[in-house]
């Protein structure tokens, strides 16, 4: 008989770990659709490879208020928690919650630079406006359900503002910052990907929501104080 050959020791590699499970809360209103989520797919991977353009002035088709209309000051019913991150050269991503412990409503990829936003911003009063096309009468899609924006940031055409669905990479960042209702900082980021610009800068603050029409919302950046205007109003328009 021949000699038998030893089994092979080698054991099989260990399964990946479990993915994290988030501690945050479903929103109120959460509504699912699996053919939108399907949509903010192919429309992400189409334009994130798109390059931000910074061309001379131009205004956009539709004149924004300055600051937060008097009427709606005293509506705690619609404020809303905002924050703003990015890597440092890397594009920022607007998050609205209901409150820092649920899921974010809204998650939309500007077509800006966090460095150039963090500029913009040090400077004075920054306007974000987003704009879509009318698709008829009988479209009902929510404005904040587009896909796709026009952005402008004071003024000039920037490129496009992309909706995105919330990756595992923006949970982490919403769980960190889960007991923050306002502030500004850096959250550690992915070295191995980012290199050196691995720092995540993000701001977080209380935004007023100002519904003017089913076409028509706005976000506008509440002072901590409640005294000075908006340093940051986002506008929503479909024209």
């Amino acid at each position: 008989m021949g000699e038998l050959q030893p089994q092979s020791s080698t054991t099989p590699p260990p399964p990946p770990p479990p993915r994290h499970l988030s501690s945050l809360v479903q929103p109120s209103h959460q509504r699912k659709n699996k053919h939108k989520i399907r949509v903010l797919k192919v429309f992400h991977s189409v334009f994130r490879s798109l390059p931000i353009i910074t061309p001379a002035c131009k205004m956009g088709s539709v004149s924004m208020p300055i600051g937060l209309p008097d009427s709606h000051r005293n509506s705690a019913g619609s404020r809303v928690t905002g924050t703003l991150f990015g890597y440092r050269k890397g594009r920022v991503t607007l998050s609205i919650q209901e409150s820092p412990k649920y899921f974010p409503t809204l998650l939309v990829e500007l077509a800006m630079q966090t460095n150039v936003l963090q500029k913009e911003m040090s400077s004075g009063m920054v306007r974000i406006a987003l704009e879509c096309e009318k698709k008829g009468d009988k479209d009902k899609t929510r404005i904040l359900d587009e896909p796709l924006w026009t952005m402008y940031c004071n003024g000039k055409k920037s490129g496009y503002g992309v909706k995105k669905e919330t990756s595992e990479e923006d949970l982490n960042v919403m769980e960190l910052l889960k007991a923050v209702s306002m502030g500004a900082g850096v959250l550690p980021g992915n070295s191995e990907i980012e290199g050196p610009d691995a720092d995540l800068a993000y701001m977080r603050a209380h935004f007023q929501r100002v519904v003017g029409s089913r076409d028509s919302e706005t976000f506008y950046m509440l002072s901590p104080d409640g005294n000075n205007g908006p340093e940051l109003s986002i506008f929503f328009v479909r024209i």
